[in-house]
């Protein structure tokens, strides 16, 4: 996803140096894999909205402080992404003479709380696919999601241009900017014609409306559908859906995270023999030992099990 500068060209700096915008839009350029920088620009977006005119220099902790109260109440993981982003941005400001100061200073890291249901059911899964009160593409986005076991932000800053569909295959850019593939099945295969409806280039996935046209708000060109004018489906409005849509499904009632299909496909693939090789070459993941967490056999291995070993479901059997 190509980032648009936060400041328009030929902008004044104001009095005491270079300001939160442009420093921000310099700090975007430089970062090269795409999926980071939509990321980054998530949180800074947030910053610059906040402090965009003032002197980079001024920037002090309650200002990342109001900036990461929007996070308040997400789950760890969400808070520390969102942090990660405002402490990179600060040492490449501190590299660059803007800031002398750390402003990220006082915030901390949260310890994920570690859970033993990320897996969600298959059944639960299937009746999310092909409930026809979701739309067509939040359908596509999950099942392919889920298919490819793929990152959400690689499959969301995918184009058109990307999918080999004879294959059902699709190039993305990963963590570090490595050029690697995805692989989906039938059920993507089947939907994906449906929702290009004849269109040949931009965003594979597109916002609800058209995108602006001038403003801080516009889009980079390349995030643009040429034959519709809408721009591309942002990582936190994905989100917002699926969460919605998963909440009904979900015993806890607060729905499920667009990871989680990720760590589900994963995790079924653990739970139906594949070996670790295996599942490394579906996820990508450059070392083994980076598995552990999606391969914990979970809540339907504990089941089954469960009911294989009880007597009395054996002789219901007979």
């Amino acid at each position: 996803m190509t980032v648009v500068s936060f400041l328009a060209p030929g902008a004044d700096a104001p009095a005491g140096g270079q300001s939160v915008a442009a420093a921000v839009g310099r700090f975007l350029d430089q970062v090269q894999a795409a999926t980071t920088r939509a990321g980054y620009a998530a949180t800074l977006t947030r910053l610059t909205a906040l402090a965009g005119t003032r002197p980079t220099a001024s920037l002090r902790p309650e200002d990342y402080a109001t900036v990461m109260e929007y996070w308040n109440t997400a789950a760890a993981a969400t808070w520390n992404r969102h942090l990660s982003a405002l402490v990179s941005f600060t040492a490449w400001a501190q590299r660059q003479e803007l800031l002398a100061a750390n402003p990220a200073r006082r915030l901390q890291r949260r310890k994920s709380a570690r859970r033993g249901d990320r897996a969600i059911l298959r059944t639960r899964l299937e009746a999310l696919f092909t409930d026809p009160e979701s739309a067509l593409r939040e359908r596509l986005l999950w099942r392919m999601l889920y298919e490819t076991a793929a990152r959400a932000e690689e499959i969301l800053t995918s184009n058109i241009e990307d999918l080999d569909l004879e294959f059902r295959r699709a190039r993305v850019v990963s963590k570090g900017g490595a050029i690697e593939y995805v692989h989906w099945g039938t059920g993507t295969a089947r939907l994906l014609p449906r929702l290009l409806k004849g269109r040949t280039a931009g965003p594979l996935f597109l916002a609800d409306r058209r995108a602006p046209a001038s403003g801080s708000r516009a889009p980079a060109a390349a995030d643009i559908c040429p034959a519709t004018g809408r721009g591309r489906l942002s990582y936190p409005r994905a989100e917002y859906l699926f969460k919605q849509a998963s909440a009904k499904l979900d015993p806890h009632q607060k729905g499920w995270t667009l990871h989680q299909l990720r760590h589900s496909a994963l995790q079924h693939l653990a739970e139906g023999g594949r070996s670790a090789p295996e599942l490394q070459a579906k996820s990508r993941h450059q070392h083994l030992a980076s598995l552990g967490r999606y391969v914990r056999l979970g809540e339907e291995t504990s089941a089954r099990l469960t009911t294989e070993a009880d007597p009395a479901a054996r002789r219901k059997s007979r």
